[in-house]
C-alpha cells in the first residue's frame, strides 16, 4: 500500500501543471483539503483520498490507474464517490457522496476551502457569484449547515 506521503507526492506530480480558477498551483488546493479532514478527525484512508479526491476527474490519473493502485479498497471507493461524472446533476453526485462512508467529510473539507472568502475574492463577480450558490448547494444537498469558518 502507498503511505501517505507517496499519496501526496503522486497527487503534486499527477496534478503539477494544472492550476486552479485563480492561477495557483492546484497542489494547493489538495494540501487544503487534506488538512481539512485531517482537521474534522478524518483517517489515514480518508486523507489520502482528498488528495486524490480530483485526480480522476480531472483527468490527472485514470480510473485504470485507481483500479490497480496500491491502495485500500475504502480509498479507491471515495475517489470514486467524490469524482465527479461528465453531465452528472448535484443531487446525483450528493447522494453518491452520501451513500459512501467517509465521503462526506472530505467533500466537507473541499466545500470550506473552495468557498475561501480568500480564495473567492480573486475571482471575477459573475464567476464568484456562480461558485458561491454552487458550493452552497451542495453543502445544502449533503445536509452541512453553511461553513461557519469558511477560512478552513
Amino acid at each position: 500500500m502507498l503511505t501517505l506521503t507517496e499519496v501526496e507526492a503522486l497527487a503534486r506530480r499527477a496534478h503539477a501543471h494544472q492550476t486552479d480558477k485563480a492561477g495557483r498551483p492546484y497542489a494547493e488546493h489538495l494540501q487544503a483539503v487534506a488538512d481539512g479532514v485531517a482537521a474534522r478527525g478524518g483517517t489515514e484512508e480518508q486523507i489520502a483520498a482528498a488528495w486524490l479526491h480530483d485526480a480522476v476527474e480531472d483527468a490527472a490519473l485514470s480510473e485504470e490507474w485507481l483500479t490497480a493502485a496500491p491502495l485500500t479498497d475504502t480509498t479507491k471507493a471515495l475517489v470514486r464517490a467524490l469524482t465527479k461524472q461528465k453531465g452528472e446533476d448535484p443531487a446525483s453526485y450528493a447522494r453518491r457522496i452520501l451513500a459512501t462512508p467517509g465521503a462526506r467529510l472530505i467533500k466537507e473539507a473541499d466545500l470550506a476551502h473552495n468557498a475561501n472568502p480568500a480564495r473567492l475574492a480573486v475571482l471575477d463577480e459573475p464567476t464568484r457569484t456562480r461558485l458561491t450558490r454552487k458550493y452552497a448547494t451542495m453543502r445544502a444537498l449533503l445536509g452541512l449547515a453553511p461553513d461557519p469558518d469558511p477560512a478552513r
